[in-house]
């Protein structure tokens, strides 16, 4: 299967060509919204983070710009610092042109004197991006460049007998035919970790699996927490789920049956192909934004109770099983399984629906959330303070 894509200097494909207005600080973010504004072409993201945090917060937060700037679905990059942020505009444009070929271009908002200057500078950068990107032809790529990033938000009971296993069907055809398929939110599979364990190419991997679910376990009881507490959600509970074990042996099925060849940790790039796992919180937003970061070139996300996300730079496909949903929810949802719930339609020949859904996306078909202009990311912190 091929689909046509833009061919990257670093042997990726992506899907978009997108010119990334991209701020290196919260204090930068409603200028690169402006620029973005005035250029065809351009997105942006609103980065709530960049400065006043300690060193891991700090590392975490320039992981996910820098997978940003390096997905394969970004043609160009102009960057918007502050001036007096953690991590300067001209430091992050160095190490993003340290680990890819691709134009990047850097301006500080003090160091331009305001933000209506820096607007003129940043706005005729981009501009010359965008007619260059213009110039870059689709080129037939192989299904092998594909990196799904699987994901699911705002689960039910029809999540985990219907939607997810459709999902997993997918997976598992893609990766028949060579493609690579990530899945996160490792809260996600607790109480039936050692379920998903078993699907561990090595045993290296299946005690990795293991190992991520007791740890996150043990850290939020040394905390005083315990994970049961806020999962399942309440919006989970309400549409049938009791308990995290309940939800996970669900959110687990749409990972598929193939051998997990890597274990990755939070918006780390994979080094195999085949089926991924990430370890991430189980914050869907901020799950996507890790496989995104990490180099997802399409997201497909599962959801019983309906969600409008979106993400800038990477289309997302969301998917029900639900026929209430998808009635009260057309305009966010996009593709309707619950003909499985209803007996006329089977676990297989969704996934096949979901092939062709897929191609068609990587082909240019706008997802929903994509035609409206969505971004939503949240990066996840490994301290907070109240």
């Amino acid at each position: 299967m091929n689909f046509w894509g833009y061919k990257r200097a670093d042997g990726r494909a992506g899907i978009r060509n997108h010119v990334l207005i991209l701020p290196t600080c919260a204090c930068g973010s409603e200028t690169a919204r402006i620029v973005a504004s005035q250029i065809r072409g351009a997105v942006n993201i609103i980065f709530n983070t960049g400065c006043s945090d300690v060193a891991a917060n700090t590392e975490m937060s320039q992981k996910i710009l820098t997978g940003f700037a390096c997905n394969p679905n970004v043609f160009g990059v102009v960057i918007i610092g502050l001036g007096c942020e953690t991590v300067p505009h001209k430091i992050l444009r160095e190490k993003i042109k340290s680990l890819t070929d691709k134009p990047v271009i850097s301006f500080g908002i003090q160091e331009e004197g305001g933000t209506l200057k820096t607007i003129e500078k940043a706005v005729r950068a981009a501009r010359e991006l965008a007619a260059e990107a213009s110039l870059q032809q689709k080129e037939l790529c192989d299904i092998s460049e594909l990196l799904l990033g699987i994901e699911c938000g705002g689960s039910d009971a029809t999540s985990g007998i219907a939607s997810n296993p459709v999902v997993g069907s997918l997976s598992d055809k893609l990766i028949d035919l060579g493609a690579s398929t990530l899945m996160s939110e490792s809260i996600e599979w607790i109480g039936g970790e050692h379920v998903l364990a078993k699907r561990a190419a090595t045993p290296e991997i299946h005690n990795q699996i293991i190992k991520i679910c007791a740890d996150y376990e043990k850290h939020l009881k040394t905390a005083g927490q315990d994970c049961r507490a806020g999962q399942p959600t309440p919006g989970n509970k309400f549409g049938g789920l009791s308990t995290i074990d309940e939800k996970s042996l669900g959110c687990i099925k749409k990972g598929g049956t193939r051998p997990i060849v890597e274990v990755l940790k939070q918006a780390a790039r994979p080094t195999k192909r085949g089926a991924l796992v990430m370890d991430t919180a189980g914050y869907d937003i901020s799950s996507v934004t890790s496989m995104v970061a990490a180099g997802c070139n399409a997201i497909i996300f599962t959801t019983g109770r309906g969600t409008p996300t979106g993400n800038a730079i990477v289309p997302v496909l969301k998917v029900t099983a639900n026929a209430q949903t998808f009635s009260w929810m057309e305009d966010n949802i996009d593709v309707d399984l619950s003909g499985i719930i209803e007996g006329n339609l089977t676990i297989d020949a969704a996934g096949d629906l979901l092939l062709k859904k897929i191609h068609d996306v990587c082909n240019g078909r706008l997802t929903k959330a994509e035609a409206y202009g969505f971004s939503d990311i949240a990066v996840d912190h490994f301290c907070r303070f109240v």
